[in-house]
């Protein structure tokens, strides 16, 4: 081995390799997980919120849909019948304890059509183009890296999907978020809103996103600024 190629092949070894992409911090308090139930699912019943939300999101029979924060299943044991057997619902949580309490719900619950996942704080690990609609239900507040689990969360999507956004209205540190900080967070990473409307009887809305402009490299998301002070 000549004396040049011994040469290359130390500089090679001593590469630093690459650094990972670096997404912005929140920029923003985030709230903390508190609880794997945002209410008692009775209360919510009582004021028809996961009809009405499905309703405005369009869901049907045949859909793919993800729960994301899915906590104890409200949402994941109402969706499975609406898509139906032709349908699939993912659940995800990325609590093991929840994700293992909510896959024994659905097993005692018989729901052929709903698989239970852990997912990551800052990257739910969808299968790519995989489904009709994402729901974010009282949770987005919660995710500590928002422009890094956003940018992943769009590799979910198929062509026309759209991620389904359920939040209070008030600043995250009291477990809400106010619409300007969402908007302003999913148009930072291409989304595009598709529509926004208040839920009825609380302070709670819904929002949702398409995708719209390319996704930026991650070192050239802009952060919102704190709009909830």
């Amino acid at each position: 081995m000549t004396r040049a190629l011994c040469t290359l092949l130390l500089l090679a070894s001593c590469r630093a390799e690459p650094e990972p992409a670096r997404f912005p911090d929140a920029n923003r308090p985030v709230a903390p997980i508190v609880s794997d139930s945002f209410s008692t699912e009775d209360a919510r019943d009582r004021v028809g919120e996961a009809e009405e939300v499905m309703r405005i999101a369009g869901v049907r029979s045949g859909m793919w849909v993800a729960d994301i924060g899915a906590g104890e299943g409200y949402y994941t044991v109402r969706l499975a019948p609406i898509v139906g057997a032709r349908g699939r619902v993912l659940a995800q949580d990325i609590v093991p304890a929840t994700r293992d309490q909510l896959a024994q719900r659905v097993q005692r619950e018989n729901l052929d059509n709903v698989a239970v996942r852990l997912g990551e704080p800052a990257n739910p690990l969808l299968p790519p183009r995989s489904f009709d609609r994402i729901f974010l239900v009282h949770m987005y507040h919660e995710v500590t890296e928002p422009y890094e689990f956003l940018w992943h969360l769009r590799d979910g999507l198929k062509e026309g999907g759209l991620v389904v956004v359920v939040d209070a209205d008030r600043p995250a540190k009291q477990h809400g978020l106010p619409p300007a900080q969402l908007i302003c967070e999913f148009t930072s990473v291409g989304f595009m809103p598709a529509k926004m409307t208040r839920l009825a009887g609380s302070d709670a809305y819904l929002a949702m996103f398409r995708v719209g402009a390319p996704r930026p490299q991650p070192d050239a998301i802009v952060p919102c600024k704190d709009k909830g002070k």
